[in-house]
């Protein structure tokens, strides 16, 4: 018995050694096989980032020279701009102030008035309205109606002038240089000014009381 397990004995321990040399080289194939896979991995990742951010940076610098590629058009054409609106501006003539100051006046000045007896109750520009009732038709019962007619207009001023609408005158005509039907002088004569007021009153009222009832309703006439 001894015999035979000095035989076999040197056997089994090498057996014994050989396999738990083996495990213990697996053990250290997988332990290196696992230190080598988060490296690799880490690797790939870094290429990654690096990578991306290659792909930023280039974007951003091509985002920045359209930019600046707009900005520069932008401003040559504000240039070209400025340059024909300049060259235009020396083929247009200047307008004269003194022309387009105010309407041109159009017929000659207003007739002269002859004041009849019966109008010398009233004075300064309601007589010359009174006098010039029966040049248009319009007896004397009329003159009461149009001086409260015009008291409320104008108060009966040859320059009385509506800031917000550019009425003007005595009657108050809209625009103003409709007065010069009656005379170049319709800024400033009384005359000229009631001539046209009358006229007016004839073709849209029929008479200076027509036209009182119409303002008294809506302010204006």
């Amino acid at each position: 018995m001894i015999r035979l397990w000095n035989r076999v004995g040197p056997f089994r321990v090498l057996a014994v050694l050989l396999l738990v040399g083996a495990v213990a080289g697996g053990a250290a194939v997988a332990l290196n096989d696992s230190d080598d896979r988060p490296a690799a991995a880490s690797n790939n990742t870094d290429a990654a980032d690096a990578e991306q951010r290659k792909q930023l940076a280039e974007m951003a610098a091509q985002h920045a020279e359209a930019e600046r590629a707009a900005r520069s058009d932008a401003q040559r054409k504000a240039d070209e701009a400025a340059v024909a609106a300049a060259e235009q501006a020396k083929k247009v003539p200047s307008a004269s102030p003194s022309k387009s100051a105010s309407p041109k006046p159009s017929g000659s000045p207003g007739k002269p008035v002859n004041v009849p007896a019966d109008c010398n109750g009233y004075s300064g520009n309601k007589q010359i309205g009174c006098a010039l009732l029966s040049e248009f038709g319009f007896g004397l019962d009329q003159m009461p109606c149009l001086e409260k007619l015009w008291d409320k207009e104008s108060g009966w001023r040859t320059t009385a002038e509506n800031k917000s609408s550019g009425a003007y005158g005595i009657p108050q005509a809209l625009p103003a240089s409709k007065l010069a039907k009656y005379g170049s002088d319709w800024r400033t004569n009384a005359a000229t000014q009631i001539r046209w007021g009358l006229d007016y009153i004839r073709g849209r009222y029929k008479t200076p009381c027509g036209a009182w009832a119409y303002f008294q309703s809506h302010n204006n006439y």
